[in-house]
């Protein structure tokens, strides 16, 4: 079984560390930043710079991955997740907001290298194989969704100052990540360097690669978008952090859980059929959203989010394969990641705003116009998407 292969095995434990982390963050950072901003409209500020440490992190780690290797980029990365955990930790024991928006950045680097867990898989099969390789190491997410939330109502009072113990718990989850990845081959190639912006422009002229860039930006940006507002609009509603945490729970599942069916209909039905499902999901989410502000409203529509964005990511990732030589994979794979964290920045930086100012319901609404560029980019029958 693929499942058994020794690097999906470590890629699929390291997803599921990285996913603690991250659910740990989603469910805390912008309630700590209303604690600390000077106003409501900056509490999603730190997850705004995440998503910034992200991109300036994404397109330099797949060059630097290209030349020296999967194994040590994945162990920059995982280096940056312990720094920006004891940063924000310190932030937190210090009240300094400033100081937990720069420990976001690090760990937006943490993030940015877990992106790069799905490719590495895809590397370690062959080419009939890598819907399957990519969802199965997506799928070590459901491990963080049947735990983090636990982890992070845990961890909130864990130690005398209220929070540092959860960001504590990110520094100590990175660095079992980092001992888990020095185990996988250390690869590298003397890949030539290259014009970037050359390269960037040549590959966007083919079709595949537009597409398949374009169906993970969307549904990835939208997923941030509302993902980072949940919390704070369960807040406003007046529900606790404990139920918002469920809700955090579910809408991981939907990120992840489906991801063991979604690889093999990749493989099988092709990227198109998936990547349309996705938009119809993400709209149905939307819509759900918008019937009622109780807890169940919001965790079914947080449910159909992660659904959704788990078929677009699928989709998207296995279509990008198919549209670039070996020698280009870290220029094609860096602009997907660069693409995923230019919408998610400006998703991330939009969403307090949206949510403070225009409410949840017009967060919501501001989904349909994305997701409708979406569909108008996969015609019914176009041959872009065929697998």
């Amino acid at each position: 079984m693929l499942f058994l292969d020794p690097v999906i095995r470590r890629l699929f434990v390291a997803q599921a560390l990285y996913w603690c982390c991250a659910m740990i963050g989603i469910t805390l950072t912008a309630l700590i930043g209303l604690q600390l901003a000077p106003s409501n409209s900056l509490a999603t500020l730190p997850l705004g710079l995440l998503v910034v440490g992200n991109l300036i992190s994404v397109q330099p780690l797949s060059l630097f991955m290209q030349r020296h290797g999967r194994r040590a980029g994945l162990l920059l990365g995982a280096s940056a997740g312990v720094c920006g955990g004891l940063l924000s930790a310190l932030a937190i024991s210090l009240e300094s907001f400033p100081l937990f928006c720069l420990g976001a950045l690090p760990i937006g680097a943490y993030q940015a290298s877990a992106m790069y867990y799905r490719f590495a898989a895809q590397d370690a099969v062959d080419a009939q194989h890598r819907g399957r390789a990519t969802a199965y190491v997506l799928g070590g997410g459901v491990c963080a969704a049947l735990i983090a939330p636990a982890m992070a109502v845990w961890a909130r009072n864990a130690l005398p100052v209220p929070f540092t113990g959860a960001f504590l718990l990110i520094a100590l989850l990175a660095a079992l990540a980092l001992i888990l990845l020095w185990g996988l081959p250390a690869g590298g190639t003397s890949t030539p360097a290259s014009n970037v912006l050359g390269m960037a422009r040549r590959l966007l002229e083919r079709p595949v690669i537009r597409v398949a860039i374009l169906t993970t930006a969307i549904g990835h940006g939208l997923m941030i978008l509302v993902m980072n507002a949940t919390p704070l609009a369960m807040s406003f509603c007046g529900l606790s952090l404990e139920t918002s945490a469920e809700v955090i729970r579910w809408h991981m599942l939907g990120m992840f859980l489906p991801a063991f069916a979604a690889g093999p209909l990749v493989d099988r039905l092709g990227c198109r059929r998936m990547a349309l499902l996705g938009c119809l999901i993400l709209t149905a989410s939307a819509a759900v959203a918008l019937c009622g502000l109780t807890q169940w409203f919001f965790l079914f529509s947080s449910f159909l989010l992660g659904l959704g964005w788990n078929l677009l990511m699928v989709a998207g990732t296995t279509l990008l394969a198919q549209g670039h030589e070996p020698g280009e994979r870290g220029h094609a794979q860096g602009l997907m990641e660069l693409g995923n964290g230019l919408v998610a920045a400006c998703a991330s930086f939009a969403s307090g705003a949206l949510i403070s100012n225009l409410g949840w319901s017009a967060l919501n609404i501001a989904m349909l116009p994305l997701l409708a560029l979406a569909l108008l980019m996969l015609p019914p029958r176009s041959k872009i998407l065929t697998h």
